[in-house]
């Protein structure tokens, strides 16, 4: 995975938004968290994993997928706020089941909207990657994702969103 280069697009969008919005002095770590966590939350919903009530399936991998990217820029936009990078290439699948795995990454997001220390943003990277392996995601296919949402995301801010 080229990290550089996902800091880098999201770095531009951010530093559009902030621009466009009047947001460039604001300190904005809590709204990003939050957005994360929302965004984390949707995730779950679209895998279903947790609903043991319903028979309804997941849905579509690609939905899914683009809900894991949507996560990934609040997550790449938090390490932006924070200048915190992420380095790591590959990690191996959670030992755990994705319902586990979310509830991980939930008790991270957590402790890193805490301390907003590196070794906690770091811990919370991994697991969320670890999350997407999990899901069967490939880096490519989370670089691939993550480009095309990139681009849609700027196209709503020429709309105005």
């Amino acid at each position: 995975m080229n990290w550089t280069l996902l800091y880098d697009m999201q770095r531009t969008l951010d530093e559009r938004i902030e621009a466009e919005h009047g947001l460039v002095q604001e300190n904005l770590f809590s709204r990003k968290m939050l957005a994360f966590l929302v965004e984390l939350g949707e995730l779950a919903n679209e895998t279903r994993c947790f609903k043991f009530w319903s028979v309804k399936p997941p849905a579509p991998m690609e939905r899914v997928l683009e809900e894991y990217v949507d996560g990934l820029h609040f997550l790449l936009s938090l390490g932006l706020e924070c200048g915190f990078f992420y380095e790591k290439r590959e990690i191996p699948a959670a030992e755990r089941l994705p319902v586990e795995q979310f509830l991980t990454v939930f008790r991270h997001a957590d402790r890193f909207g805490e301390t907003k220390a590196p070794e906690d943003y770091d811990v919370l990277f991994t697991e969320y990657w670890r999350l997407g392996v999990t899901l069967g995601f490939s880096s490519e296919a989370v670089a691939a994702a993550y480009r095309r949402k990139n681009e849609v995301n700027h196209q709503r801010q020429n709309e105005r969103y």
